[in-house]
């Protein structure tokens, strides 16, 4: 459906690009504020770590499944309203979060939350690519990615902040002015784009979401079943077959629903955007794998208090707020490998230098240099990578560009989260004799960090084989 002369209102990119990256920001620290409140709200609701955890995963899983759709949703009924509704049900279910009663309501409001946010995510990547032009596009997708970087990482110093001082429901109190501010700048700054009426395949949306929600729901309720029976024949490695099996289908269905199909085949026929959103995926599953165990680890395993908890982490926000701009200047003048790779294995190789020195009684001046070397590394990925898989996206695949890529960020999350719950639980029985010592909790959260170390070094190898761009 074209967009009438009265929907294209005058382009001006950079007011438009800070209007998105606010409301960006947002949701995305949503991601890695819980992990500090967690120890609080399993003490508010008398809850064990495989249940408070969902408070996270409701939120990533509520976010990451509908990114397919809720891009081919930006380009039927328009970017820049698909972007203010969702912000609305964000900044509305965060305010119902901060007043849920039980664990349970929490959740559902988390839930809420992530739809909104799942509504907001691929709009944002979308209308950058079509407001910019390909020769300054770099730059605006480096201000893009420093910004999800920047988010994911300060989460737990805001969190430990808000926590220590008002308490853990204001982590989502707060987003309720922040939320105005950005839905006034959208509304004043973001354009209206044409339009394209494509079909939603509904059994396509059934497969992605049931197939998703069969393999998290097993990886983190492993532990509880003993990766045993749950009902009768049901069984967790069932689960995970089947989930596994209809994300096959669910992909198998998108070769014959053309430019219709949920999942653009055609766009991973592109090196580069294949590889970017592979990598992508694994720096989500690593930052959310990497801050829960970080975080019990400094409140449960060290006794800090919540804000002392999030300075703990400040040197990973720092590093990477102050030299992420710097990488996304010159990202265009150089091949993206040279920035990607050394980042990547850099992360990895930090993250297992954290894992072995957290313990309950390491001086705190011992952590910070790995810390900081993680802030390093995430500065030259997020920006480099977002710039590298939408650098060819034409306009008519924007928004199921940046569905895809968004919806592979997101998914590492929701799995990095169910794993690293696995990984945590399994870990303290293991070490536990006579209970979950601070010394056995440090340890433990130590061991699990060397999932996301692991992953993220896959990343570093699949971009050996991106290809240089040429100039």
């Amino acid at each position: 459906m074209p967009a009438s002369a009265t929907e294209i209102t005058p382009v001006r990119p950079w007011p438009a690009l800070w209007a998105l990256c606010l409301g960006f920001f947002m949701i995305l620290i949503d991601v890695t504020i819980v992990s500090v409140a967690i120890p609080a709200i399993r003490a508010e609701f008398d809850a064990d770590i495989a249940a408070t955890i969902w408070v996270s995963s409701a939120y990533l899983l509520a976010f990451a499944v509908p990114l397919l759709i809720t891009g081919r949703l930006g380009d039927r009924f328009g970017p820049k309203r698909v972007y203010l509704f969702g912000l609305v049900v964000f900044t509305l279910a965060s305010l119902t979060c901060g007043f849920a009663g039980s664990l349970t309501a929490l959740i559902l409001a988390r839930i809420a939350q992530g739809l909104g946010a799942s509504l907001m995510n691929p709009q944002t990547m979308a209308i950058i690519t079509r407001i910019f032009p390909a020769e300054r596009r770099g730059v605006a997708m480096g201000m893009w990615g420093a910004v999800a970087g920047a988010a994911t990482l300060a989460g737990p110093l805001l969190g430990g902040i808000l926590v220590g001082t008002l308490g853990w429901k204001w982590i989502f109190f707060v987003n309720i002015p922040v939320g105005v501010l950005a839905f006034v700048m959208a509304w004043r700054w973001v354009p209206h784009l044409p339009r394209a009426a494509r079909r939603i395949d509904l059994i396509s949306v059934g497969l992605v979401f049931v197939s998703m929600f069969l393999i998290v729901f097993a990886l983190q309720e492993g532990p509880r079943f003993n990766w045993g029976t749950i009902i009768g024949p049901i069984t967790v490695p069932v689960l995970i077959v089947v989930g596994l099996a209809i994300f096959v289908l669910f992909v198998a269905r998108q070769k014959g629903l053309g430019r219709n199909a949920l999942l653009p085949l055609r766009l991973f026929q592109e090196r580069n955007f294949s590889i970017a959103a592979f990598a992508i995926s694994t720096m989500g599953l690593a930052m959310t794998c990497m801050f829960l165990p970080i975080m019990i680890y400094a409140q449960d395993g060290r006794g800090l208090t919540p804000i002392a908890a999030g300075l703990l982490v400040a040197p990973v926000a720092v590093f990477s707020g102050v030299l992420s701009p710097f990488v996304g200047r010159i990202i265009d003048q150089i091949d993206v490998r040279y920035m990607v790779v050394p980042s990547l294995a850099l992360l990895s190789v930090a993250t297992v230098w954290f894992g072995l020195v957290a313990r309950a009684d390491t001086p705190l001046w011992q952590l910070v240099a790995p810390l900081i070397l993680i802030g390093v590394a995430n500065a030259g990925i997020w920006s480099s990578l977002s710039t590298t898989a939408t650098r060819n996206l034409t306009a008519d695949v924007a928004g199921a560009g940046a569905g895809v890529y968004n919806t592979t960020r997101q998914t590492g999350a929701v799995l990095g989260t169910a794993a690293i719950a696995a990984v945590m639980e399994q870990r303290v029985r293991a070490l536990s004799i006579d209970g979950a010592s601070p010394d056995v909790v440090s340890a433990a959260m130590g061991q699990s960090l060397f999932l996301p170390a692991f992953v993220v070094l896959l990343g570093a190898i699949s971009a050996l084989f991106l290809r240089p761009v040429k100039k």
